[in-house]
C-alpha cells in the first residue's frame, strides 16, 4: 500500500525510526491483529461494499 510506504518512509527521516500506519498488510489482516475475528471483518467489507455500489447507481440516475 502506498500509504503504508510514504508513511514509514517518512516517519524514518523524522525520527529515525519507521512507523507503521497498517500493522500488517493485507488490510484485513490489519484489524485480525487488533482482534476483530474473520467473520465480522468479511460481513463489514461487504456492508461496505453494498453501500459503495448503492452510492454509484445513485449517482448514475442523478444524469
Amino acid at each position: 500500500m502506498m500509504i503504508q510506504v510514504a508513511y514509514f518512509k517518512y516517519t524514518k527521516k523524522k525520527y529515525g525510526e519507521g512507523r507503521r500506519v497498517f500493522l500488517m498488510s493485507p488490510l484485513h489482516h490489519h484489524y485480525q491483529k487488533l482482534g476483530y475475528h474473520e467473520s465480522k471483518i468479511a460481513v463489514r467489507f461487504w456492508i461496505v461494499t453494498i453501500m459503495c455500489i448503492v452510492f454509484a447507481i445513485a449517482t448514475l440516475k442523478m444524469r
